[in-house]
């Protein structure tokens, strides 16, 4: 009898076991590509000295102990995964399915998401305030000089309708928007990332900040990481998330100093690879635009660096008229990430922003270890998105939920 008991105790431990240890190997099977370390999370990073006015000014619905925005990322108890279960509980197969459809009849769709999140994100945090118009005279975001080539809007307008007609009023445009950049990186050849939701809408547009914050094609690398680490990004970060411009289309104007004009020499750019030169050349004569930029633009004339898309709408067709190179001009296939760091290291980098990460110890270390391990820049890219994608959330009370996400409610 003794011996029966103990059998039968032996048995209901092993299927506790059992039990526990396929829980666990189902949570893991859930983010399979992401592994988050304490040293990477965004949590754990150092979080300088950054100051906004926006909670301030966001703040009429909330009450005083609950602060409603957190620019660093530390979304602890605000957002959460699969935020819209029960609310909207097809939003994600939605925006899904919808990017899919206009990826697949325009690719050109990837790089403009993935560049109107960073300008969202990059400027007072990721609340959709890019998308704005202007009201009364008073310039959106999207008006400010360096987003004047920013597409994709219609894209989002399209996925926002047939949101408001499944589940009216309950997704965020700000959701919308870190979702179908999710997506298209994943469709470009990048990884696909998790991302937390619960995102509110800003009321507000901050069109002055777009205007001299946002980072340049033209910058200097101290200038760079300054302007990242201000995001609480430190250079590993800032080295993946420029990856982006694996993918997409370069306006000529914005590299064209380098090929004829640099810094005022009226020669090029001595860090350009000859072949190369010569190449970008054939694609973007000194008669594409009337004035060549300095390396210190007025802003009329600045580009944001994380800017894989500077040509074609994701709509419809690029216009033959406006000339650029593609990011991947080896050819389709190359690897999300891995030409775009072999030719930094070969001086074969098309904006001036991206060549300068090989001018640092570090950014350069992480240049090289990407460039010969396309798994890491991967993981560590997904990891990057993932933290830019929750900068400055807003949540509730705080912001909105838009019903057009180009106007307030």
């Amino acid at each position: 009898m003794d011996f029966m008991r103990k059998l039968s105790f032996l048995v209901f431990l092993m299927c506790v076991l059992i039990s526990l240890k396929k829980e666990n190997a189902e949570t893991k099977k859930s983010f399979p590509a992401i592994t988050l370390s304490p040293s990477n999370s965004a949590s754990s990073m150092s979080r300088p000295m950054f100051l906004s006015n926006k909670f301030k000014k966001q703040q009429e619905a909330s009450d005083s102990s609950s602060s409603g925005y957190d620019f660093y990322g530390d979304s602890s108890g605000s957002l959460e995964y699969d935020f819209y279960r029960e609310s909207c509980p097809e939003a994600e197969k939605i925006i899904r399915s919808r990017v899919q459809d206009l990826y697949y009849r325009h690719a050109d769709v990837a790089p403009s998401l993935l560049r109107l999140v960073f300008h969202d994100c990059f400027i007072e945090g990721c609340d959709a305030s890019v998308l704005l118009d202007a009201v009364d005279g008073v310039d959106g975001e999207k008006e400010s000089p360096p987003n004047e080539t920013l597409k994709g809007f219609d894209v989002i307008d399209i996925i926002k309708s047939e949101l408001e007609e499944a589940c009216p009023g309950i997704v965020s445009c700000a959701d919308i928007l870190v979702f179908a950049a999710r997506e298209s990186v994943a469709l470009a050849g990048g990884p696909f990332y998790p991302l937390e939701t619960g995102r509110r809408d800003s009321t507000m547009s901050f069109s002055e900040v777009a205007t001299y914050d946002l980072p340049t094609p033209y910058d200097i690398l101290p200038k760079t990481v300054a302007s990242f680490a201000l995001r609480g990004f430190n250079e590993r970060e800032t080295v993946s998330l420029l990856g982006a411009h694996s993918i997409g289309t370069i306006h000529c104007r914005f590299f064209l100093s380098r090929l004829y004009n640099f810094d005022g020499t009226d020669e090029p750019d001595p860090t350009l690879d000859i072949e190369f030169l010569n190449l970008l050349r054939s694609r973007c004569n000194n008669n594409h635009t009337s004035s060549s930029p300095s390396l210190s633009p007025s802003p009329s004339s600045s580009c944001p660096s994380l800017s894989p898309s500077c040509v074609g709408n994701p709509v419809s067709p690029p216009s033959p008229q406006v000339p650029g190179v593609e990011m991947d001009y080896e050819g389709k296939g190359s690897g999300f990430g891995t030409l775009y760091y072999r030719s930094l290291l070969q001086g074969r980098g098309i904006l001036y922003v991206d060549q300068q990460l090989t001018v640092g110890e570090e950014t350069e270390a992480w240049v090289r270890a990407y460039a010969s391990d396309a798994s890491l820049f991967r993981q560590d890219f997904a990891k990057a998105m993932m933290k830019l994608s929750n900068l400055g959330v807003l949540i509730a009370p705080a912001g909105q939920v838009r019903i057009s996400c180009s106007k307030t409610v």
